[in-house]
């Protein structure tokens, strides 16, 4: 039996709930479960205030519908559908009797959006940072976060000062012109950056592979010198990985730290970086546990030799290496890792290369997303596995740099993934194109043909299939030209380049000869690697040069053509690179041989062999020495002599300080060229102090020597020119790293000539490896 006591007090409390259940707050009622039982049922909805948004699109945001009960859950959580939508400026919901009456305000639409006082960026790169729209809704949360977007963009722009505002204008029926008031202030500078602890590597050379740069006098053009927070952070990686190369495993940048100076509006960068102690490479082997693989083999992979200075890239890609190396004996699989052990004592690693089998995975799938142009095929050749083969990482990590290297692609983002079986993968590959045709237009001059000027039209990924074309024509006040060039890279879907070379080219009479000539041709080429850095191409072509005469004063070996030559070329090149960087090479070697035989009016072979060795004196400093060699020789294979028009013509490239065609045998006035030579060149490339790096200037020192020979010429025919046959001079260089490409501008000074030499002071060439 239940206490007296206790019943009375439960009694009152249940009345309390059953009468002041609908007096308290929803919170508290809805805990109880009274809200529902209180709550009315929704038998109409109606909806007034709207002009532009009807009915069926404002009751499909609501959370009731009708016949359903109407609590205040659900009334609110209406009133925040409705919001967010974006369509309303104001919104009312609530219960009249068994009706749930909407009344709403809408935004207005937005007529047109302006931009006044922007300089920097262009009207439509601003509107692709903002949301708001022309015919869109206006919505001052909207112009709030565009404001915040272009001030974003400026400010990663340099622009630290900048402000935006936004101004409205109502115009017919009601509808907002919203203009965009951009005030930029100036751009920030950065005024100096500073390194504190490197004790081995310069300043120089570390400023040198920022992304950061200092302002410098052109600044205006290049906009280099933007500081941007993530950039720096690049930076920092950058200079560790750095050190890394070059014998400091375990250099770290502190910290990487921008102060800004509001009265100079420019940021001061300071890098404090700690060495650690300079490690070279000691005793390298290789040990492997793979039944029958070759692991002497796989040595002449090795980039890490003892007494070298560590360096991190030297280990990677000695180990991608072996690994494409194992891969090409039969096993896919393996996979390599360097074990080291540290000789602190030494300052020395002695490095064990590890080739174990890895997991056996198969690539179930390649998909590839993000290339509306360019072709699918052209982007999975570039992989050396296809669906269905062993999986190999370092396969996958060269076919990802060779699709970035194509220049096709602004971004390429491979992954990989679990397939349908534990044993299957697959690849994503993400890529975004980027332009790939171009318009080029070009100046030059020399002494010998005036001002000449080149329009070309060059296109990279022709019709999405990786083809290069490319139309050029130019010509100066003596002489026209016109080129056809079309490139197959991978013909037939093999490591094989093919394409063809089509030209017509007119030279007028004039100097350096009393005559002048019209050719036209065309020849065929391919070339494939035939090992690892050597890379071989055949060509054939044929050639039909015209000589004319206007002034009746050419020599006699040119009258006795008859008027036109016709001649058929067939020759191979080899090409062997062993350089750390193509563009700037600081260390390896690069050799070159090419043979042709021309025949039908001529019946001779050619032969030139050239080399270039490149050694780091001081490495730190970016100071790097090369001495480079050349030579070659002209066979007449049919017993007489080598015609003048099939001679070497000398020129800036075999000894600097001369003319082309200024030195060497002549006839009169006419250069009839030489048919062997031997030429060596000694080359000291180092940094030029105070420049900025930016500009991509480097000074260099150099002397050249050749030898000159004519001895399968005609010699009844040399007047003048091969009374001395070497030639010396000395001199310096300005080098640049243009955006037209690598160009040197030489200044010489010659030391041994011949009397009819024309020698000249500045000539200004495209920098080569040879």
């Amino acid at each position: 039996m239940i206490a007296r006591a206790k019943l009375i007090p439960s009694l009152v409390l249940g009345m309390l709930l059953i009468l002041g259940g609908p007096l308290m707050p929803s919170q508290i009622s809805g805990l109880l479960g009274v809200e529902a039982a209180y709550a009315a049922t929704v038998r109409s909805i109606t909806v007034t205030g709207n002009e532009r948004v009807d009915d069926s699109t404002v009751v499909s945001f609501l959370a009731l519908r009708k016949g359903q009960n109407a609590t205040s859950s659900k009334i609110d959580e209406s009133i925040d559908a409705l919001y967010q939508s974006g369509l309303f400026s104001s919104v009312s919901v609530s219960m009249s009797g068994s009706t749930l009456r909407i009344v709403v305000k809408e935004n207005p639409i937005v007529s047109s959006v302006l931009f006044e006082g922007n300089k920097k960026f262009s009207d439509a790169k601003l509107s692709d940072m903002i949301e708001t729209s022309s015919r869109g809704v206006y919505t001052e949360a909207a112009v709030a976060q565009d404001a915040r977007n272009i001030e974003l963009a400026y400010d990663q722009a340099g622009f630290n000062s900048v402000s935006v505002t936004s101004r409205t204008e109502i115009g017919e029926n009601a509808r907002i012109k919203l203009t965009f008031l951009i005030n930029e202030g100036d751009r920030a500078s950065i005024a100096k950056i500073n390194f504190t602890g490197n004790q081995s590597i310069g300043d120089a050379q570390l400023k040198a592979i920022l992304r950061t740069h200092e302002s410098h006098l052109l600044s205006w053009l290049f906009r280099d010198d933007v500081y941007d927070e993530d950039k720096l952070n690049v930076d920092s990686e950058l200079v560790r990985l750095y050190y890394a190369d070059r014998g400091f495993p375990d250099a770290q940048v502190l910290s990487a730290v921008a102060d800004f100076d509001a009265d100079r509006n420019a940021y001061f960068i300071n890098f404090t970086i700690d060495e650690g102690e300079r490690y070279e490479f000691g005793t390298i082997d290789i040990e492997t546990s793979i039944v029958g693989l070759d692991a002497n083999a796989l040595r002449s992979s090795i980039r890490t030799h003892e007494g070298r200075r560590y360096s991190l890239t030297s280990l990677q890609r000695t180990a991608a290496d072996m690994s494409r190396d194992s891969a090409h004996q039969g096993y896919s699989f393996a996979e390599v890792r360097p074990r080291l052990d540290r000789d602190v004592e030494a300052k020395r690693f002695n490095v064990t290369y590890l080739v174990d089998e890895g997991a056996r995975l198969y690539v179930e799938r390649i998909n590839v997303f993000g290339n509306t142009r360019t072709r699918d095929f052209v982007i999975r050749r570039e992989f050396e596995f296809a669906e269905g083969d062993p999986f190999n990482r370092t396969f996958l990590a060269a076919g990802r740099d060779a699709l970035q290297a194509l220049g096709f692609f602004s971004r390429v983002q491979v992954n990989v993934e679990q397939g349908t079986a534990a044993d299957r993968v697959v690849i994503n590959v993400v890529v975004e194109e980027k332009s790939t045709g171009s318009w080029g237009g070009g100046a030059s001059y020399s002494p010998q043909t005036g001002f000449g000027a080149e329009l070309s039209l060059e296109e990279t990924n022709f019709l999405g299939k990786g083809q290069k074309l490319k139309l050029a024509i130019g010509g100066t006040l003596s002489s026209r030209t016109y080129d056809f060039s079309f490139t197959e890279p991978k013909f037939m879907g093999l490591d094989v380049s093919a394409g063809i070379d089509a030209y017509r080219r007119t030279v007028d009479e004039g100097k350096p000869y009393n005559y002048g000539t019209d050719s036209t041709g065309f020849q065929f080429r391919v070339g494939a690697p035939v090992v690892d850095k050597l890379r071989a191409s055949v060509f054939a072509g044929f050639d039909q040069t015209t000589y004319t005469d206007t002034d009746a004063n050419a020599p006699a070996y040119i009258t006795g053509l008859g008027g036109a030559v016709n001649k058929a070329f067939v020759g191979y090149t080899l090409n062997y690179t062993d350089v750390d960087n193509q563009i700037s090479p600081s260390e390896g070697y690069a050799l070159n041989l090419t043979q042709q035989y021309v025949g039908i009016d001529h019946n001779l072979l050619k032969t030139e062999v050239k080399g270039r060795y490149y050694i780091p004196v001081l490495p730190d400093h970016g100071v790097v020495a090369s001495i480079k060699g050349q030579a070659g020789i002209i066979n007449e294979l049919g017993g007489g002599s080598v015609h003048p028009t099939e001679a070497f013509v000398p020129g800036p490239q075999l000894i600097r300080g001369f003319k082309s065609h200024g030195y060497g045998p002549k006839n009169g006035t006419n250069a009839l060229g030489i048919s062997e030579y031997v030429a060596v060149s000694a080359e000291v490339e180092f940094p030029l102090p105070v420049v900025p790096e930016a500009y991509g200037l480097s000074g260099a020192v150099w002397a050249d020597a050749a030898y000159l020979g004519a001895s399968g010429l005609d010699g009844s025919l040399i007047t003048s020119g091969n009374g001395v046959q070497t030639r010396t001079s000395i001199g310096a260089s300005i080098l640049w790293d243009s955006p037209l490409g690598p160009l040197r501008g030489d200044f010489a000074h010659v030391l041994d000539k011949d009397a009819a030499d024309d020698t000249q002071v500045f000539a200004l060439t495209i920098q080569t490896l040879f």
